[in-house]
């Protein structure tokens, strides 16, 4: 009997692995965003530096109005690109965190099916071990006695 309802959980244990692999899937591909995210705030911020440096070198042999208003318009924008992808970079972290507790969530429920399956496995095995065991004494009472005859 137990072994039975270990038999009527296989269904229900392999969509719950399923369910586990596709969030694990999905778990990777947000970990990859995020790393894409902060690999481009990274470029941006290191090439807002390069471009920091520029201006001071310029700027030690002097520059032109028009080449500083360029320079101050640049540095805005990529003032705002930066912010922008910290954003984006925020926004991929709060989704990757949503998406680990799902896959937390149901990786937790395939081990506790797994360990209900087990638990049912086991109590099949015991069941037939005390049948095996009650139908060894019973041919063993039903032997002859070969010290009394």
């Amino acid at each position: 009997m137990a072994q039975n309802r270990a038999a009527r959980l296989a269904p229900v244990v392999e969509m719950a692995e399923r369910a586990e692999r596709e969030a694990a899937v999905q778990l990777g591909h947000c970990q990859g965003l995020v790393s894409q995210a902060e690999v481009k705030l990274g470029e941006l911020e290191r090439y807002r530096g390069d471009y920091q440096q520029q201006w001071i070198s310029e700027g030690q042999r002097g520059v032109s109005g028009q080449w500083l208003m360029n320079y101050q318009r640049f540095l805005s924008q990529l003032e705002v690109a930066i912010g922008q992808q910290r954003q984006t970079l925020a926004w991929h972290r709060t989704n990757l965190d949503k998406v680990r507790a799902a896959w937390q969530q149901r990786y937790a429920r395939l081990e506790g099916l797994r360990k209900l399956v087990q638990r049912y496995l086991e109590e099949a095995r015991l069941s037939e071990d005390k049948r095996e065991q009650k139908l060894l004494d019973e041919l063993a009472q039903r032997l002859p006695v070969r010290g009394s005859e």
